[in-house]
């Protein structure tokens, strides 16, 4: 007795169509509940929050009756690794088409029991009802409606003027424990019978374990276990200072020799552009009519290695049960990290379970998935207990994947009246990902080390189709005649790489954002005014007009205060973001204020946004101020906060941010739209104030010196 809908989405949402099985993203409990399992993660977004308002939205539920399952890889959809800002594209699209499904059928079935069209049937709470009073509720249809189906199209989400949750700012649901410090994180998380695993590296570079004394380990009080395996050394124990003293007592007795000499630190630009490369050209635009340049111009720009610098050290928990092994893990994918452990140990994959448990900070690949290696392989000494495994922050500091350094080169054609009639921009860089699961070998740190182990995988970069690596954000988005874009990925990798926050946006929008503020300079035009007149797009220019107006842009130079200005859409396709960065201080830059807009369509939860690029404007702020690896020849020399700063408290700028609703576009990410943008603010606001470009980050007392020293 039902309607179909007049008209449906041409196609599945990817994650949908990769797991098409309802019942593997929505349960309707006993209790009354929803049960929400999505493939995405957790890791300090809010995407949990998201998620939750478009289900309920969806299925026209009150969202204290959702109920978040954390991801596994025993139940949850495959939906790869959470990163890129692509949740809500990803799993927030699928769920949305899923619940419109589920409640399509639910309607359905209501329909043929109360013997009422379901286009008379209205939902809420949960509860459906119709004329005459009549009325049933999912929880009471649940046990006759099987969503052991696929998803077929046979369904269409509600209109944007439909929803009642999405677009509306809603509490965090993680954020209460985080607060009132309940047990959330994986370092929280105790099992009955819990041991301690400690994992003994080298501090030199490449170095491989010569010798190794375990005797004044093995007289450790509750020791249970000295692992080697090649180069893999650990310790088990049953208290955390039992394999503490357990560890320091085994480094006394190993003896390393190297085999690694790294880069000269202070001319990384040398070293990256004489490395063997795969060059590629990204992409290229021939002009309508040549015009012919009267000069070029050329600039280099800087980005150092940085670290994670994750507020907590890794964490992982592993139990062997005969020949099955669980993992708790605060990896960004589950599914992925499965697949590399199942490489390692050779195993079928239906023998390991990965579980997803929040982490204390994490902004690409850091070293979550490497310590669930490490504790698997302790884990195995100590067969039917669980092991738990977490490391220094030295270890952290040292042996996570850093964010690659980058060298990037652009060159502009100039006609006679400095009008950009060509340009070129040129990237030397590692890759920008080495995460598990994509690759024959497994890109594990521990991998590398065991008796007949694996190579170091060499970086590589995601295709441009997906948002580039090294070349993210390298395509200007400016209307320019004519361009080439060019990467070169280095096949030699003496400093581990991988996945970082924006992978290598934050490089290429630093480089784009300063060398059009340089050239606007020369044409003596104001830096607002000269980007506006290269774009078409208005979402673009909104988003440029609407930060400039929130700061004011742009008022007379007074007390000391420089004002600069920075603009991507991030990888061209996701969200646009504007910032207006303000900054003060002649030796030390401090950062007074940044003035942000944002565009990421529908904002499912605004106050999620907002935060999202607050904690990506501070975390830029420290990378375009503070952080950067410091290394010698032989090894990681910034294994601490002392020696690898990061942005205090008392140094946070205030962060005003707009966001510009679009409820009848499709939602993306915000998590990594503001980096880029806030570094180029920063990095012009300074030129803007000192009159000095810098064109290595970080931006610091010594670099101001030498770029005045140089000009």
């Amino acid at each position: 007795m039902s309607k179909a809908p007049t008209s449906v989405p041409a196609k599945l949402p990817v994650s949908l169509a990769a797991n098409p099985r309802l019942s593997s993203w929505v349960k309707f409990l006993s209790d009354g509940q929803v049960s929400v399992s999505p493939g995405k993660v957790e890791i300090g977004q809010g995407i949990v929050t998201a998620l939750a308002q478009i289900a309920a939205d969806e299925l026209d539920v009150d969202l204290p009756r959702v109920r978040m399952v954390r991801a596994s890889t025993a139940a949850s959809p495959n939906e790869g690794v959470t990163s890129g800002s692509l949740s809500i594209q990803q799993s927030g699209r699928a769920l949305r088409q899923a619940c419109a499904e589920i409640r399509q059928i639910f309607l359905d079935a209501a329909s043929d029991r109360l013997g009422v069209d379901s286009s008379a049937l209205a939902i809420k709470d949960g509860t459906i009802s119709g004329p005459g009073n009549v009325s049933t509720s999912y929880w009471e249809l649940a046990g006759e409606v099987s969503l052991d189906r696929e998803a077929t199209l046979a369904a269409q989400p509600k209109l944007a003027a439909q929803r009642t949750l999405a677009g509306q700012p809603v509490q965090r649901l993680d954020i209460p424990d985080k607060v009132f410090a309940r047990p959330r994180f994986i370092h929280d998380l105790v099992l009955p019978g819990l041991l301690h695993g400690r994992v003994l590296r080298p501090e030199i570079a490449g170095a491989q374990l010569e010798e190794l004394s375990d005797d004044s380990a093995r007289v450790v009080p509750g020791l249970v276990a000295v692992v080697r395996d090649g180069n893999f050394v650990g310790v088990v124990g049953e208290t955390e200072n039992g394999a503490e003293a357990a560890l320091r007592a085994l480094r006394k007795g190993a003896a390393w020799s190297s085999s690694t000499i790294l880069p000269d630190e202070n001319d990384l630009a040398a070293f990256l552009k004489s490395q063997p490369v795969e060059s590629t050209v990204i992409d290229a635009r021939q002009p309508a009519r040549t015009s012919a340049g009267v000069r070029t111009i050329r600039r280099q720009y800087l980005r150092p290695y940085v670290a994670h610098a994750s507020i907590a050290p890794s964490c992982a928990i592993a139990q062997w049960n005969g020949d099955r092994v669980m993992v708790w893990t605060h990896s960004q994918g589950v599914y992925m990290l499965r697949a590399d452990l199942a490489l390692v140990l050779k195993l079928p994959v239906e023998s390991i379970t990965v579980e997803h448990v929040e982490g204390a900070g994490c902004y690409g690949h850091n070293a979550a998935d490497d310590v669930a290696l490490d504790a698997v392989l302790l884990a195995k000494a100590a067969p039917g207990w669980p092991v738990r495994v977490q490391w220094s922050r030295a270890d952290e500091m040292t042996h996570a994947p850093f964010g690659a350094a980058m060298a990037i080169e652009i060159e502009a054609d100039l006609d006679a009246d400095n009008e950009i009639t060509g340009w070129r921009h040129a990237i030397w860089s590692n890759g920008h990902t080495a995460r598990p699961g994509r690759a024959t070998q497994p890109a594990l740190l521990a991998a590398t080390e065991i008796a007949d182990g694996f190579p170091r995988m060499i970086s590589t970069n995601p295709p441009p189709a997906s948002g580039g690596g090294g070349d993210r954000n390298s395509v200007p988005p400016y209307d320019f005649p004519s361009w080439t874009i060019t990467s070169h990925r280095l096949l030699t990798m003496p400093i581990r790489t991988s996945a970082l926050r924006t992978l290598g946006a934050q490089g290429n929008v630093f480089a784009i954002e300063s060398f059009l503020d340089e050239i606007a300079v020369e044409r003596g035009e104001d830096p607002v005014a000269f980007r506006l007149r290269h774009l078409s797009d208005e979402r673009a220019r909104d988003v440029i007009r609407k930060a400039a107006s929130r700061a004011n842009w742009k008022p007379a130079r007074k007390g000391g205060i420089g004002h600069g200005i920075g603009f991507a859409r991030y990888k061209n396709t996701g969200a646009y973001c504007a910032v207006v960065a303000e900054v003060e201080g002649a030796d030390d830059i401090r950062v007074r204020r940044l003035s942000i807009a944002v565009d990421v369509g529908e904002a499912i939860n605004p106050d999620g946004i907002v935060n999202q690029i607050e904690g990506g404007a501070i975390q830029a702020t420290s990378w375009a101020l503070k952080e950067r690896v410091r290394f010698d020849r032989t090894g990681i020399t910034s294994n601490g906060w002392t020696a690898y700063p990061i942005l205090r408290f008392s140094e946070v700028p205030q962060v005003d941010v707009d966001v510009i609703q679009r409820p009848e576009i499709e939602p993306v990410g915000a998590g990594e739209a503001a980096h880029g943008p806030v570094t180029a603010a920063i990095a012009n606001a300074v030129f803007d104030w000192l009159g000095v470009r810098v064109r290595g980050l970080p931006i610091t007392r010594d670099s101001l010196i030498a770029a005045m020293e140089a000009s």
